[in-house]
């Protein structure tokens, strides 16, 4: 049995699990989990991603990623083969299609960096510049994202995550009723020329990148496969439109649904650490890079876990 099925088997255990805040040392590591203030978000408290986790503890965190929705990792000092090794261990690792910001020998990790090194970025300088779920135009969207702190900014650099489910429960009646049973096409490209123009670290992409990220459709709003949950899934970085609409229709609904899924009430506003390890569910989440200062560096890593086709 995997070890994504022994977690799921443990999960499904009420006896097994524990109570999700709080100290627990049975059967390995003593660490915490709690919750922040912003109504989505916690902190796990006393673990180290370095050492391998057993089945009762990786359960913990599991059941903390899909309870809180972005569980922050404080002082991880691991590797980037232990970043990959604990990414994998909640599914497939995706590839991105940058192969150009890829971290050397270690094709799961993109770097996000606005560092210029012999005239030539690093890393993926505007990461996160528009709100958006990772990879969500693939067929097989993200199920999350693990991001570890490298090099940070003396100021700014803050991540802004925003929850989608709290986005749909509280959508007006008639915004609900006009989304409902809809697809939105979602595509890599809906703002890679503008950013392009506007700064100089996207390449331009080769026939073979182009060919890996063709325009897909989802449901607009999906039920998140652990949970049951129902969630917003469109964001302004990746959603071009919905599709059986007219453009003016279809142009007003997205921008509906972005403002309302974007308001400060749903969003946790996460301030980076030295060697923070954030983690954060694509499928219930849209989020953001707040930016800082160009004279100041930054560099993280980032791995991305493939999901399951939405419904």
């Amino acid at each position: 049995m995997s070890a994504q099925a022994v977690a799921t088997e443990v999960l499904s255990s009420s006896s097994v699990l524990p109570p999700f805040a709080g100290a627990h040392t049975a059967g390995g590591q003593d660490f915490e989990v709690i919750p922040f203030n912003a109504g989505l978000g916690a902190e796990i408290v006393g673990i180290d991603l370095g050492k391998p986790l057993s089945v009762a503890d990786f359960a913990r965190v599991h059941r903390a990623h899909l309870d809180h929705h972005v569980v922050v990792f404080r002082d991880q000092r691991i590797t980037p083969q232990q970043h990959i090794d604990f990414s994998r261990r909640f599914g497939k690792l995706m590839i991105h299609v940058l192969h150009q910001f890829h971290l050397a020998n270690h094709p799961e990790i993109l770097i996000v960096s606005n560092i210029v090194e012999d005239g030539k970025p690093v890393g993926l300088g505007d990461a996160g510049k528009y709100w958006h779920s990772d990879i969500s135009y693939k067929p097989l969207p993200s199920l999350g994202s693990l991001l570890h702190a490298q090099e940070l900014p003396a100021e700014g650099g803050d991540t802004l995550f925003a929850n989608m489910h709290t986005a749909y429960e509280t959508l007006p009646a008639e915004i609900k009723a006009a989304i409902d049973g809809k697809v939105a096409v979602h595509s890599y490209l809906a703002k890679y020329d503008d950013m392009k123009k506007a700064a100089n670290w996207r390449p331009t992409l080769s026939a073979e990148q182009l060919a890996q990220v063709k325009a897909v459709s989802h449901p607009a709003v999906r039920t998140h496969p652990e949970t049951g949950r129902r969630a917003l899934f469109v964001s302004e970085g990746f959603t071009t439109h919905i599709e059986g609409l007219p453009e003016d229709e279809s142009r007003d609904l997205l921008n509906q649904l972005f403002a309302h899924s974007t308001k400060d009430e749903f969003i946790y506003r996460h301030q980076w650490r030295e060697h923070d390890l954030v983690f954060w569910d694509n499928r219930s989440l849209i989020h953001l890079a707040a930016g800082c200062p160009t004279h100041l560096r930054r560099k993280l890593f980032r791995t991305t876990i493939e999901g399951d086709l939405p419904y």
